[in-house]
């Protein structure tokens, strides 16, 4: 199948991949208002059509984080990818670097930090959940360094878990348990279960036999039920940005205050994001808010936007709005779950397709110049 939008790889990864696994990643929390918000707000953004400007040679080569990147874009940390397809994480993050943009791994990923090293010999992100067990965190960031991670994420609007009703439903666990209803439907899915049965990699390998007492699936969800830590604050960005020693990224910033305060305490960038609708039911869409928080960290850190994307023109109008670079989640998720490493492969390909040819129609040639002027006024 020739794929040329990523609602066609949502179609297809919605064939193909388990419905629990798929239901973990196209959902939000409570109503889903937020999580359809934050696509249904790019729609209401209009792009203002130059003509006339001579559009022959084109750039969309930026950085992020002194790093150059092919495109203002990075592949958002998101958990059990590994479940949309055998070793996901992997197919992924090859993808990102073949396309010449940023990996950022979640720690609750399949693949391991350790696997993804050996896979990619190549530098990428990692997202950091702080958990109560302070020597298990100290531990992954002693990891990361010595895989060779680049810069830190670190997530701060998941101290507690947002109520996903799907997820709730569908007994969502990994591996899955052996129901009737889970039978069933994996029956169904063949292509998954062949590709399943040929990897070793089934559980969440940064934390299976690394935390203590965590040695496979029932005691992993024990574990991680009482491990997140919900009086992380600012605080403890200090001793974080010292055990870590290098660039760190603050992701879930949804307000100006926090904004400036994660730049008060040493972030070098962050990222403006409602965890993809999946925590804060009735927040605001992190298009919205954008323009705000932007403004609030006034050229200090570099603001990135996740949350919604699912096209080139909606990156397009993300660096219009005040963002320096973007972070896509679903899109390419939907693509491993369709495809593996081509299917991610062809999600970053089409955005950034879209990207190009959108920038060319609002007449700019040189994605640095893109600012607000491309977007339509109402009058």
């Amino acid at each position: 199948m020739k794929y040329t939008c990523i609602e066609d790889l949502r179609v297809a990864a919605k064939k193909r991949v388990p419905k629990m696994f798929y239901d973990y990643v196209d959902s939000g929390s409570w109503t889903e208002g937020t999580y359809r918000a934050n696509t249904t707000d790019f729609d209401r953004i209009k792009l203002r059509q130059r003509v006339g400007v001579d559009i022959r040679e084109r750039s969309l080569k930026t950085m992020m984080l002194g790093q150059d990147v092919a495109m203002p874009m990075a592949l958002s940390p998101v958990g059990m990818t590994g479940m949309q397809h055998a070793d996901g994480e992997i197919l992924a993050a090859k993808a990102a670097k073949d396309a010449g943009i940023p990996f950022a791994l979640s720690t609750m990923s399949i693949c391991s930090m350790e696997d993804i090293a050996a896979a990619t010999n190549h530098p990428f992100w990692y997202q950091l959940y702080v958990m109560r067990d302070k020597e298990f965190t100290k531990n992954m960031i002693s990891r990361a360094k010595a895989c060779r991670v680049s810069a830190l994420i670190l997530t701060m609007d998941l101290q507690v878990l947002g109520q996903r009703h799907k997820d709730i439903k569908n007994g969502l666990s990994t591996p899955p348990k052996p129901t009737v209803a889970n039978i069933l439907n994996l029956l169904t899915k063949p292509r998954w279960c062949a590709g399943m049965l040929g990897t070793r990699r089934r559980a969440f390998g940064n934390i299976v036999g690394h935390a203590q007492g965590v040695d496979g699936a029932a005691s992993m969800m024990t574990w991680t039920a009482q491990q997140f830590d919900k009086g992380l604050n600012w605080n403890d960005v200090d001793w974080i940005k010292k055990e870590w020693g290098g660039p760190l990224i603050i992701k879930g910033i949804l307000d100006g205050d926090d904004a400036r305060t994660a730049v008060d305490v040493g972030a070098d960038a962050i990222i403006v994001s409602n965890h993809g609708g999946r925590q804060l039911d009735g927040a605001p869409s992190s298009i919205e808010v954008l323009p705000k928080v932007a403004r609030a960290v006034n050229g200090k850190a570099e603001v990135w936007l996740d949350s919604g994307i699912r096209s080139g023109q909606d990156v397009l109008k993300a660096i219009a709005l005040g963002a320096n670079a973007t972070m896509i989640g679903r899109a390419y998720v939907y693509g491993v779950g369709a495809d593996g490493q081509e299917g991610a492969a062809r999600a970053i390909e089409i955005i950034h397709n879209e990207l190009d040819l959108s920038m060319a129609f609002c007449g700019v040639t040189d994605i640095k110049n893109v600012d607000h002027k491309i977007i339509y006024e109402r009058i």
